[in-house]
């Protein structure tokens, strides 16, 4: 069965299931394309686990005025779990997931992994490893919202990005910068104005060039 040989492949804890655990979860698992723009999650509901197998994800958190922040990206090879409320009931706040690029995904259904995994406590841990490594995700996004410089974090963005598609331009407007930083677009633009005069990027309608990744750097720090 094709899900199981992935599975045996992502989740330490599959050996240690019952034949039959693993037949269960693998009947309770699909394949799904998730075309651009895609909304995936709204928080109401137990969507699963969701392992990204090519593409993007986002997900985020809504304010009741419509302003969301960027909680973290997910990209091939990595697992969603803060979409399966159902499996981590101490999960008490909407998190909303968007295809930000057409993606193929394996879900594994929220309730069906709930079951297992009450009976297979390794299971049940690398369920919570898995959400506590990601709230350190969390964290890091709120610690730059709240105590860093926005030059500091735009540094820290487009080194990041960088170094995430291996390429000295990074192919995104401001107003998805804006979003991914939980900041404005007008801001944003500002400070690559002044980036770019500083002579450390080039900005233009094909993206962001860096120019100077020795200052960019030195302004992360």
């Amino acid at each position: 069965m094709m899900f199981d040989s992935v599975y045996g492949e992502i989740f330490p804890f599959w050996g240690g299931l019952s034949e039959e655990d693993r037949n269960y979860i693998c009947q309770n698992s699909f394949a799904v394309s998730y075309p651009k723009g895609k909304h995936i999650h709204d928080g109401s509901e137990c969507s699963g686990v969701i392992l990204v197998r090519s593409g993007s994800l986002r997900l985020y958190i809504m304010s009741d005025e419509g302003k969301d922040i960027t909680l973290y990206r997910l990209h091939a090879g990595t697992m969603c779990m803060l979409s399966a409320s159902c499996v981590l009931k101490a999960i008490t706040f909407d998190v909303f997931v968007d295809a930000e690029e057409d993606s193929e995904c394996y879900v594994i259904g929220g309730a069906a992994f709930a079951a297992v995994s009450e009976k297979n406590p390794d299971m049940r841990i690398f369920a919570l490893e898995a959400a506590v490594s990601r709230f350190s995700d969390v964290m890091w996004v709120m610690q730059q919202i709240l105590f860093m410089s926005m030059d500091k974090r735009l540094a820290i963005f487009l080194s990041d990005e960088s170094a995430r598609t291996g390429s000295d331009t990074i192919t995104l407007t401001h107003g998805q910068i804006a979003r991914y930083m939980g900041s404005a677009r007008e801001v944003v633009s500002r400070m690559l104005k002044y980036f770019a005069s500083e002579g450390i990027v080039e900005v233009s309608r094909g993206g962001i060039k860096i120019l100077d990744r020795k200052r960019l750097r030195k302004l992360t720090l």
